[in-house]
């Protein structure tokens, strides 16, 4: 259904479920993504899947939704964003003259995230910060009324690893707080493993960027639409030490994602479509909206917080839903618009 740039698409009534990734400050991608959905009143959000950055857009919308609807969520979102950016107004994560000159948003000429990158390498932050410190703890306590959350009728499945066991644990709405967005979102070289409820954790990405699961088995939407950050593919093999440490990175946390997809795509093949729950997996439909100007964005400026940089990446966000929408909207309640097969290619 065709659509002039970034007008709401009319549509019937559809439910649908967000999966959200996570990526540090990429995640104003998703920011935008949410903000111009939130746009569209036919879409009608049942459920939100989340790690790390896409948990907190996850949680932060959800609040927001409680108070005043879709209005309520885009403010809260643009409210959160607007924090995270002031509270780096002072960090060492900035952007050398060179590359703001050349209009780059990389950090990988600061001198401090050289220091701090060849730091993370022989110092822990148990020895670099030992108070356990995360600046978002404060960030999260005033962007998230966690109250309304437990009785929020979107649900919300937010994944963290256990360092014990290198398992996802996905958190539900009852469970939430800051302290498991802080798990979902804790990187193990930059922060201390985050405590909840007698378990340390991690970074969700490592066992679920995001996880889908849950949408498929306690949603009944058949709809899932993906938010992605991280590039799934690149051009050309990194050559530099950092390019191969940030290439490692993106496979590694697109690994439990695509791997999911690929067990839903066996089991729509599969699935015995005579019983509840077969029927739901064999009936269930994929879209994805991503943009290739992040493959553009290297690693380093997942830690950059400029708010032009962050709104860049919203009104990029912005408009690849807006381009999904004119594309696709009409595939949403009929059929996958993502080629769930083609992962199976090699498989």
């Amino acid at each position: 259904m065709a659509a002039s740039k970034d007008q709401p698409v009319r549509h019937a009534p559809a439910r649908i479920d967000l999966a959200l990734q996570g990526g540090g400050s990429h995640g104003a991608f998703t920011w935008g993504v949410l903000d111009r959905l939130l746009e569209e009143s036919w879409i009608q959000i049942e459920g939100i899947s989340g790690t790390s950055a896409g948990a907190m857009n996850a949680a932060v919308l959800v609040s927001g939704y409680q108070l005043d609807g879709a209005t309520g969520a885009r403010a809260a979102l643009e409210a959160f964003w607007r924090r995270v950016s002031d509270a780096a107004v002072f960090s060492p994560f900035r952007r050398s003259p060179f590359d703001a000159l050349m209009g780059r948003w990389t950090l990988d000429h600061s001198p401090l995230f050289i220091a701090m990158d060849l730091a993370a390498r022989v110092f822990s932050p148990y020895d670099m910060n030992p108070r356990g410190v995360n600046p978002l703890q404060k960030i999260l306590d005033e962007s998230i009324d966690f109250a309304h959350l437990r009785d929020a009728p979107i649900k919300l499945f937010i994944t963290a690893t256990r360092v014990r066991t290198g398992q996802a644990r996905v958190f539900r709405n009852a469970d939430l707080s800051a302290d498991v967005l802080l798990a979902s979102s804790c990187l193990p070289t930059l922060f201390q493993a985050v405590n909840v409820d007698g378990d340390d954790y991690w970074d969700g990405g490592y066992a679920g960027n995001p996880t889908i699961t849950p949408l498929v088995r306690e949603c009944t939407s058949s709809d899932t639409l993906l938010v992605q950050v991280n590039p799934v593919e690149r051009d050309e093999t990194p050559r530099t030490a950092r390019d191969i440490i940030s290439r490692l990175n993106e496979v590694a946390f697109n690994a439990p994602l695509l791997k999911e997809l690929r067990m839903i795509a066996l089991l729509r093949r599969a699935a015995d479509a005579g019983s509840d729950e077969g029927r739901h997996w064999a009936e269930m439909r994929i879209h994805r909206i991503a943009s290739e100007e992040m493959t553009k964005l290297g690693y380093s400026s997942k830690l950059n917080a400029e708010w032009a940089f962050l709104t860049m990446l919203r009104d990029e966000g912005r408009r690849a839903a807006g381009a999904f929408l004119a594309e696709h909207a009409d595939s949403i309640g009929v059929r996958s618009s993502l080629d769930l097969d083609a992962l199976l290619d090699g498989v």
